[in-house]
């Protein structure tokens, strides 16, 4: 039997700006409005459903594998945007890279505080 991930939320403070904004910050092909919830879809099928909640939002960590192509578009919108990034997780490393695997990663936050990484080399 073959498990994959089919699909996760983000919980949002608004789902609109959230789902814009992983679309737009990640070259994605936009926000899919056809189903039950706001929806951005990833390159090998996996949703990102975007749920909007009152609470207070707990962030969570989202990491995404790109290419190296991939990664110098979406830093460069991260950089042009004015936008924090760090080496390392818990916002170590300010405005740094990291190298682990022999590849390149950053960390950023989504307008909700939902650490997001991207990485060109898978680690562990």
């Amino acid at each position: 039997m073959s498990v994959r991930l089919n699909h996760t939320f983000v919980h949002s403070s608004d789902v609109r700006r959230s789902a814009r904004y992983f679309a737009d910050v990640l070259g994605l092909d936009g926000v899919d409005e056809s189903g039950y919830f706001l929806a951005v879809r990833l390159s090998n099928e996996v949703l990102l459903e975007f749920v909007e909640t009152p609470a207070p939002i707990t962030a969570q960590h989202y990491a995404f594998l790109v290419s190296d192509a991939e990664f110098d578009e979406i830093h460069g919108r991260i950089v042009a945007a004015g936008q924090p990034f760090w080496a390392y997780p818990m916002h170590q490393g300010p405005g740094r890279l990291n190298d682990w695997a022999g590849g390149r990663g950053c960390y950023f936050d989504d307008p909700d505080g939902h650490a997001l990484e991207i990485m060109t080399r898978t680690t562990g």
